[in-house]
C-alpha cells in the first residue's frame, strides 16, 4: 500500500517538474531568485529529451509499483503519462524536436525579457 501511494506520489512529482521546465522561467520575471532552481531545471529536462534519456524518477516510480504489486512501464514518463495526451500517435523524432526547441525558446524569451528588465533597472539606478 505505502509503495503503490509513494509511486503515485512520485508520478505527480515528475509532473510537476516537467511543469516546472516549461514554465518555470515565466516565475523568474516575478521571483528573480526561481532562476537559481529552474536554470539547472530547464537544462536537465531538454537534455532528457532531445538526448533520449530516461529520467531517475522513471526507474524510482517502477520499483516503487514493483513493490506495491503493481504495473510498471517501459520507456519513459513522457512515453506512458503524456505522450497519450499531448502528442498525436504517429508522432516522428523531427517534431519532438521542434517541440523541445519550441521549449527551449519559450525559456530563452522569458530570460531575455528578466535579464532586459534587470538592465533597465540598473540603468536607472546609476542616474
Amino acid at each position: 500500500m505505502f509503495a503503490s501511494l509513494a509511486a503515485g506520489f512520485v508520478v505527480l512529482l515528475h509532473a510537476l517538474f516537467i511543469l516546472f521546465v516549461v514554465f518555470g522561467g515565466l516565475l523568474v520575471l516575478k521571483w528573480p531568485k526561481v532562476a537559481w532552481f529552474h536554470i539547472p531545471a530547464a537544462v536537465w529536462g531538454t537534455l532528457i529529451e532531445f538526448c533520449g534519456w530516461i529520467c531517475p524518477l522513471t526507474p524510482l516510480e517502477n520499483m516503487l509499483r514493483r513493490a506495491g504489486d503493481s504495473n510498471t512501464y517501459s520507456g519513459g514518463f513522457i512515453d506512458n503519462y503524456l505522450m497519450p495526451i499531448i502528442y498525436p500517435p504517429g508522432l516522428t523524432r523531427e517534431t519532438q524536436w521542434i517541440l523541445g526547441a519550441a521549449v527551449a525558446l519559450l525559456n530563452i524569451v522569458v530570460y531575455g525579457i528578466w535579464a532586459a528588465r534587470r538592465k533597465k533597472i540598473a540603468s536607472t539606478e546609476l542616474r
